[in-house]
């Protein structure tokens, strides 16, 4: 028996990892959910703010359990086929209320962020536009398994960026925007509708998926 019944659309958090309410990194994510949505994909935006919570401090955990913002961030990354992230490059390297997030909710089992795809952006005043952070970045999320998408974007001088409608005033970098996205639901959508593909994720040559090595992050 056959069904006409097709798999609903990918869902995507995309999220700014910077506090400040006018920050450009917010604006870069509601940019990116824009052209998720554009690109038939469904787009969870979200705020750092959506996920507040105190340092991560391992008595407060035992006593209390992971803190409200916690488990609201890793609600919406279980609801999510893949997630986006807009962060800042603070001194070189990751914000420290990201970072926090991020090791809180790892604590959470089964371990969210293994097998999960990630694309990371950033914008920043600078000319490189945060770059430096979001190769910080890469080393926790790949740690926990996440599938970083290796094409990341970076904006630079990115208080005169956008157009009034959101867009990016540069027509070039707004294109290579938006072909990144491209690309990475593509890859995406490979990953979660060929479910026949076995998942294998390798740390070095010869190494086996159920190495004790690989599953540390995990446990």
């Amino acid at each position: 028996m056959t069904s006409d019944t097709r798999p609903g659309p990918l869902r995507v958090l995309v999220f700014g990892a910077a506090l400040r309410t006018d920050s450009v990194n917010a604006r870069l994510a509601s940019l990116v959910a824009r052209l998720v949505s554009d690109s038939g994909a469904e787009a969870d935006l979200a705020l750092m703010r959506d996920f507040d919570m105190p340092s991560y401090d391992g008595d407060v955990e035992t006593a209390q359990g992971l803190p409200p913002g916690a488990l609201a961030l890793h609600e919406r990354l279980d609801r999510s086929d893949a997630f986006v992230i807009a962060s800042p490059e603070y001194n070189a390297s990751v914000p420290g209320v990201l970072k926090n997030a991020i090791d809180w909710v790892s604590r959470i089992r089964p371990q969210p962020f293994k097998t999960k795809h990630a694309m990371l952006v950033s914008a920043s005043p600078s000319l490189v536009g945060g770059n430096r952070g979001l190769w910080a970045l890469r080393v926790p999320l790949e740690h926990l398994g996440t599938r970083v998408y290796p094409d990341m974007f970076s904006l630079p001088d990115s208080y005169q960026a956008f157009a009034e409608d959101g867009r990016l005033s540069d027509a070039g970098l707004h294109e290579r925007l938006a072909e990144t996205v491209s690309g990475f639901l593509g890859l995406v959508e490979a990953d979660v509708r060929y479910v026949c593909l076995e998942r294998r994720w390798y740390e070095f040559l010869g190494d086996r998926t159920e190495a004790d090595v690989t599953q540390r992050a995990e446990k």
